[in-house]
């Protein structure tokens, strides 16, 4: 076999296949498109679900790709084992309803043996135990001997998952040699050791699968196969296991230097090396794709990796922040096939270092927080850490479960992780009903598919509000229905609509639908399978029935706002990287008539004066009344003209270009003004931070953005006259008036030291001696808490050595505090143990460390009695 390297077996799997014909896709991004099933992409099939279900029409009936991919169940073994990984490609080729088993089965077997150069007596194959088409082909076409045809169960062999399409496997092995085996006499293709190598899955998908159990013939079968690209490596380079692997390998050489150890020489050292090379391989993409970290969904999973890698690198020895660095060398042996990775290497980087800062004070936080808690369970002779403060510590402070568990370990303790699994899934459960809830972009289960795929429309409303079309289906109450009258609340589905369908972030048209005697109310317009227009109103008069002819008629002031605002997210793109760098890239949009929100990547909180320039830059575009023009081309031509795409994006061949006069060019399926100078005005209404290095800016345009400036312009005015000013001389008014204030609270201040000093005295006088120990015990007269505090931290100075317990009613409430000296704590004395008893007595509650407590009561009534109790407690101590 030829040593052929990772990136020249990609390149050699997609150019055969190309040649079989197959379309070649880029990799589609590790973040799911319209896919909330899923987090992260985790299989070359996933993002082309949509071509196999017929949700969405493939731009080929044969596809190849080279997929990245994201698994973490078993992140744990990551690291501990040579074989468990996070981010792996999966080599693919596809079939929608076009050729299948007999062309698929001696591709597989031509690419491995001609291309690949594998010797054929090292390769074996499975077949599902019924599959004799598969067992013919590969016997009588492809020549492969009986006895290295291997039939496994359903378990093995076969894929579903629930009802709906699956089929029989096919699975291509690879003999290691007897050094790799068990020495079982039943080693042979399927046992545990590592002998017997799969590394090709084809899919046979033709079966459907329906609610009763039953297995039905597709009448146009599909091919789905799957070939880890690291797996085929490792036998291609002979190497042991895919850390070897020369890409995987400068990776992990690279972390092994910046650590000073060898990589073979300690277990232990192992462990972390092969982590921190898996994760940064993962985190390294994962930002590539847009994901950013956070506290749940993929942004946790992002941050998990991340912090992974760098307590590891801690356990390697590796004391300054280093991952960022080690990024750069994933980028370069995989930039060549993955551009985005070198073109958002600096944003990588940046984000790396900056989550390593934000990890290394979080480390130094929960570690202070964590040993007060462990000191406490020790003081009180437990040995149990809760579930519950394990979580805290991580919701909280972003403190990692397996840390705490070590140190509280380390300390004698124990906790149990069922408690703090318990949290988490509690947490989990949250935020999927909260994303469930929120997430109301796409149907999740389109109501018009039971009509058929051919039951789809064609908008026409890019350049008309107003067109005719025939209802297609309608559906009330749960229901297709024929007919839908007034007071309805209907889905419809039109042949041919004006209607624009919520997506990329422009809001779906208002307007009716209307016949003679007939009118329905529009609401929303939402996209569905095939791109479907579903329109959501209310019947408002006459009855609307299935193939009845009606008007679509879009509400032309409410699209007119829509696309002031749409068009002006790219002029705002545009002047965001004129000002803060080329490293500004959309990570989400909203355009409604009121306002446009656009949010993009940024570390830092923008300037005023930033957001200034962005603001002058905007109106200067809209004053130069660019033609904004329209056009469709290939998508090679549109990245020569240098369009924007959105990050994501599914695009096919052809693509719509919108081109701002030479200001700005997008690629963009939304509305907008046919000149710049329509927007008419620009204003930033807020700016703010939304994720780790992602920023949002709301802003309003055409008369939004004038009734903006005009209440700004009235608030100005109502602040002046309040302070008998003019608007310009206000700044100078609120500077003279800040300054009289400051002068004011001073005075206060040296008043209420002066009137401290005098309480002080008088309380003073109370003082009495218990066992040799002095103690004011005293009530003091409509006293705030904090400066009960002040009172009391000047009578123990004054004293030097004693104990001070001062309750005060103020507000209809009372307040305490109690205070000691350290030589008196030393003694056994506990502050909080007799402000608890106080407080109790005034309806309150309260507590404490021993030199200092306070607490609150609901019970002013009840000071006198409080403080008696309060003075018998210090004796009972003190006795």
């Amino acid at each position: 076999m030829k040593p052929l390297g990772l990136n020249e077996i990609r390149e050699k799997y997609l150019a055969f296949f190309e040649e079989k014909g197959h379309l070649r896709l880029n990799s589609f991004p590790l973040v799911p498109i319209n896919d909330k099933s899923l987090l992260l992409i985790n299989s070359g099939m996933a993002p082309l679900k949509p071509y196999f279900t017929g949700d969405e029409i493939p731009p080929r009936n044969r596809i190849t790709t080279c997929q990245k991919c994201i698994r973490t169940p078993d992140i744990e073994n990551v690291g501990k084992t040579a074989r468990h990984g996070t981010f792996f490609e999966m080599l693919g080729n596809f079939s929608f309803g076009d050729y299948f088993k007999k062309e698929a089965i001696p591709w597989a077997w031509e690419f491995c043996t001609k291309v690949m150069e594998i010797p054929e007596e090292k390769i074996w194959i499975t077949i599902y135990l019924d599959d004799d088409e598969a067992f013919k082909i590969w016997h009588e076409d492809v020549g492969i001997p009986k006895e290295k045809i291997v039939r496994l169960g359903k378990e093995d062999n076969f894929w579903e998952h629930g009802l709906g399409p699956c089929g029989p496997c096919s699975e291509l092995y690879f003999d290691r040699g007897e050094e790799y085996g068990c020495d079982s006499p039943t080693c042979g293709v399927g046992c545990d050791c590592d002998r017997y190598v799969e590394f090709w899955n084809l899919v046979f998908t033709q079966f459907d699968k329906d609610e009763a159990g039953n297995y039905n013939p597709l009448p146009k079968p599909n091919i789905d196969t799957g070939m880890g690209l690291e797996r085929l490596a490792v036998i291609m380079q002979e190497v042991g296991t895919i850390f070897e692997i020369d890409t995987v390998e400068h990776v992990l050489n690279y972390i092994s230097q910046k650590a000073g150890v060898k990589y073979g020489d300690d277990p232990v050292n192992d462990i972390s090396i092969r982590v921190v090379t898996d994760h940064i391989r993962s985190v390294t993409f994962m930002i590539a794709d847009g994901v950013m970290p956070g506290n749940e969904g993929r942004g946790y999973v992002l941050r998990r990796l991340l912090r992974r890698a760098i307590r590891h690198g801690k356990l390697l020895g590796i004391k300054d922040l280093f991952l960022y660095d080690v990024a750069k060398e994933a980028i370069c042996v995989s930039e060549d096939a993955y551009p985005e990775l070198k073109e958002k290497q600096a944003f990588i980087q940046k984000l790396i270092r900056i989550e390593e800062e934000r990890f290394k004070e979080t480390i130094d936080q929960g570690l202070v927080i964590l040993n007060k808690e462990i000191d406490k369970i020790i003081e009180m002779k437990e040995t149990v850490f809760p579930g519950q403060s394990a979580f805290k510590l991580y919701d909280t402070y972003g403190f990692p479960f397996d840390l705490t568990k070590e140190i509280i370990e380390e300390r004698g303790l124990h906790v149990y992780q069922s408690e703090f699994e318990k949290e988490m899934q509690i947490q989990r459960e949250r935020a999927r009903q909260d994303r469930l809830n929120s997430d109301l972009a796409v149907w999740a289960d389109d109501p018009f598919n039971p009509l058929g795929p051919d039951a789809v429309d064609t908008f026409v409303g890019y350049d008309n509000l107003e067109t005719e079309g025939t209802i297609i289906g309608l559906y009330v109450n749960e229901s297709l229905v024929d007919e839908a009258k007034v007071g309805d609340k209907v889905l419809i589905l039109l042949d041919q609509t004006s209607f624009y369908a919520e997506s990329g972030g422009q809001t779906g048209d208002h307007g009716i639908i209307s016949k003679g005697d007939g009118c329905i109310e529009v609401n929303d317009c939402k996209k569905g399978s095939l791109s479907r227009h579903i329109h959501s109103g209310i019947v408002k008069s006459g009855i609307f029935k299935v193939g009845e002819t009606v008007i679509t008629e879009v509400n032309k002031e409410r699209r007119d706002a829509v696309q002031r605002n749409h068009t002006s997210t790219h002029l705002l793109q545009k002047a965001l990287k004129q000002v803060l760098g080329d490293h500004v890239e959309q990570a989400g949009s909203f355009v409604s008539p009121e306002r446009l929100r656009f949010d993009f990547n940024h570390f830092q909180a923008m300037t005023r004066e930033e957001k200034r320039q962005v603001e002058d830059i905007v109106n200067k575009a809209i004053l130069e009344a660019y033609d904004v023009t329209i056009f469709e081309t290939n998508i090679d031509k549109a990245k020569a003209l240098g369009a924007t795409a959105l990050f994501g994006e599914k695009y096919g061949e052809i693509v719509r270009v919108v081109k701002v006069g030479d200001f700005s060019t997008e690629l963009c399926g939304g509305c907008h003004i046919s000149n710049s100078a329509k927007v008419g005005l620009f204003k930033i209404i807020s700016e703010g931070g939304v994720a780790a290095g992602v920023r949002r800016i709301e802003a309003a345009t055409g008369f939004n953005a004038w009734h903006l400036v005009e209440k700004m312009d009235d608030t100005l005015v109502d602040a002046a006259n309040l302070i008998k000013t003019n608007p310009d001389h206000l700044i100078e008014k609120v500077t003279e008036l800040t300054e009289l204030n400051k002068e004011k609270e001073r005075t206060i201040s040296e008043l209420k030291q002066k009137f401290a000093g005098n309480a002080i005295l008088d309380i003073h006088q109370k003082m009495t001696i218990v066992n040799g120990v002095q103690v004011t015990v005293a009530a003091v007269e409509k006293m705030p808490m904090e400066e009960l505090r002040t009172i009391g931290d000047m009578l123990k100075d004054r004293m030097g050595s004693g104990i001070v317990l001062l309750g005060s009613v103020i507000d209809s409430k009372v307040n305490f505090i109690a205070t000691a000296t350290p030589d008196i704590v030393k003694r056994g004395f506990h502050a909080g143990k007799v402000i608890k008893e106080v407080a109790t007595i005034a309806g309150g509650g309260g507590g404490g460390r021993p030199d200092m407590a306070q607490a609150g009561g609901k019970l002013p009534e009840k000071l006198t009695e409080a403080l008696s109790k309060g003075a018998d407690c210090i004796r009972e101590q003190l006795n």
